[in-house]
């Protein structure tokens, strides 16, 4: 499927959208990709953990999914981030 440019895609269920998703959170599955800025930690969740899992910090995690075609498009892991 060809993106058209400003559309949105999960990465997680391929729901797509004609403009950004609300705080980059799929509004029809609601779970994005998330990783822990210590530990590298990734997680699936509509809302990143309050503790890692992992390293049992409380941790920042950024949103790591991809939503544009320069990363791989939906069902990737954005790498530069």
């Amino acid at each position: 499927m060809e993106q058209k440019k400003g559309e949105m895609q999960c990465a997680l269920c391929g729901y797509t959208s004609s403009g950004k998703f609300v705080g980059d959170i799929c509004p029809d599955c609601g779970l994005t990709f998330w990783k822990c800025h210590k530990c590298g930690y990734t997680i699936t969740a509509a809302l990143p953990p309050g503790v890692c899992p992992e390293c049992k910090e409380q941790c920042d995690f950024l949103n790591i999914t991809c939503y544009t075609p320069e990363c791989g498009g939906p069902g990737h892991i954005d790498p530069r981030l």
